[in-house]
């Protein structure tokens, strides 16, 4: 409906979209707390912020795992080098592949033949698919999951936000111009969907060379600080361009990386 404020636990009417809204956690499965990671737009390494906050987190002593729910461009799995399928024992419930460190991972590329197979789906089956990956998928004990979104506010990020228990979100962006209203997008679905937005990440924000140490800004001056202050958001940070993390990210050993993370994970 037009007039649906998306607030349906302070709303009369008796719509479809109410109904059975909050997927069930599968009954072996126990998850914590629940980080949606999002963007306005693709490009500016959203999987790759998803994959530092699990490292950091799994670094820390956390139980911790990836819900990869951008199923058309699924990353986590080549980035952390997992080549091994989800498979299941009961013909229902999915058991979710392991990193090298532990770190549970679930992601349409464990479940086809090849990685390279294209996912030509429409959007009602592809978040469909989302809710599986909650409801089907034996996670056990998870203290924190970090959920992978595709960019934009399409299907899957209304699925997540309404059937999983998001406690909050991190935005991720870059330095450019346009990027006070990607941001300020993300920002106020999250507003509909009564959402808290836990912090923004600025991706690529600048890049320090090797033999000087001059810091150029590749994108043009970062904006981070007044985005943030303009949404109300004290925790934020900025993680330069590093060939190191691009290097490890296509050779499958991303939980290599010295990029720590804690600075942000800290206030989630």
């Amino acid at each position: 409906m037009s007039e649906c404020s998306h607030d349906c636990s302070n709303c009369s009417k008796d719509c479809a979209e109410k109904k059975d809204l909050k997927a069930k956690l599968n009954e072996f499965s126990k998850v914590k707390k629940v980080i949606g990671i999002v963007s306005g737009k693709g490009g500016v390494g959203k999987s790759l912020v998803t994959s530092l906050l699990a490292i950091t987190a799994n670094k820390l002593g956390y139980k911790t795992a990836i819900l990869d729910a951008d199923i058309t461009g699924p990353s986590i799995p080549k980035m952390f080098g997992i080549t091994e399928k989800a498979y299941t024992e009961d013909g229902k419930n999915i058991y979710p592949a392991k990193s090298i460190n532990g770190i549970k991972v679930m992601s349409v590329n464990l479940l086809l033949e090849n990685d390279s197979d294209p996912v030509i789906w429409r959007g009602p089956v592809i978040a469909g698919v989302v809710k599986q990956f909650w409801t089907d998928v034996i996670w056990e004990d998870v203290d924190y999951m970090f959920v992978d979104m595709p960019p934009g506010t399409g299907d899957v990020p209304l699925t997540v936000f309404q059937s999983l228990p998001v406690d909050g979100i991190i935005v991720v962006t870059s330095p450019q111009q346009l990027v006070s209203m990607i941001v300020g997008k993300a920002a106020k679905m999250a507003k509909l969907m009564n959402i808290k937005i836990d912090g923004i990440v600025e991706n690529m924000a600048y890049f320090k060379c090797p033999d000087c140490n001059k810091i150029v800004n590749i994108f043009g001056e970062s904006k981070l600080e007044e985005i943030a202050k303009e949404y109300g958001i004290e925790n934020y940070l900025r993680i330069p361009f590093d060939t190191e993390i691009a290097s490890l990210s296509d050779q499958g050993k991303i939980e290599d990386t010295k990029v720590d993370l804690t600075e942000i994970f800290n206030k989630l």
